[in-house]
């Protein structure tokens, strides 16, 4: 994606206990992650930009844009709840035993950052008003994570709020509908501009 966005500037985020970044012992509820956010925003210089969230990222970038909206000229969501979800106690086993081991993407989340997700987030509604530019895109197949329920609450506060429907895939957009994601993301950002 980021090459397809050339020559626009991207920076990407790789949280705590993912990719590169260091995995510590705790810090894994949605606050931290808002701090990571803004110490990636900092030393970036940023001042104004746009922010983009894909599945749990999603409940990261609302979190960030709900103290920072002045900040933002565009938010782009992927596939998930306007909510930061508590995981339930089963949660990791489960997601590391038949996702991560499987797909072979220990390298990208670490098991003592799954566990640290699931033994501290605590559930919060992240609905609130607000008035920037909003690109909320999902799938429409079975394993979408964002069902017409839970779009309705972005549409009932984000008030300037597009929605864009992915019809051969679920979750992964990127994985069923490569081009057209990027195609869409391009022209939301060539309309901020």
């Amino acid at each position: 994606m980021l090459e397809y966005l050339l020559p626009r500037r991207a920076v990407v985020l790789s949280f705590r206990g993912r990719g590169l970044s260091d995995t510590p012992e705790s810090g894994y509820n949605l606050e931290h992650h808002v701090e990571d956010v803004e110490a990636v925003i900092r030393e970036a210089g940023l001042s104004r930009f746009s922010l983009y969230g894909y599945s749990r990222g999603v409940s990261y970038a609302l979190g960030y844009a709900r103290g920072h909206s002045d900040r933002i000229t565009g938010l782009i969501l992927q596939d998930y709840p306007p909510e930061h979800k508590a995981m339930p106690s089963e949660w990791p086993k489960d997601y590391i035993e038949n996702y991560l081991i499987p797909y072979d993407r220990l390298s990208q989340i670490r098991p003592k950052a799954v566990e640290g997700i699931q033994r501290e987030s605590t559930q919060q509604a992240l609905v609130y008003p607000y008035e920037s530019p909003v690109l909320v895109m999902r799938g429409l197949l079975e394993d979408s994570l964002l069902p017409d329920d839970e779009l309705e609450k972005y549409k009932k506060n984000f008030l300037n709020l597009r929605v864009r429907d992915f019809a051969r895939s679920g979750h992964d957009i990127r994985g069923m509908e490569k081009m057209e994601l990027y195609e869409t993301i391009q022209a939301y950002l060539n309309e901020l501009d």
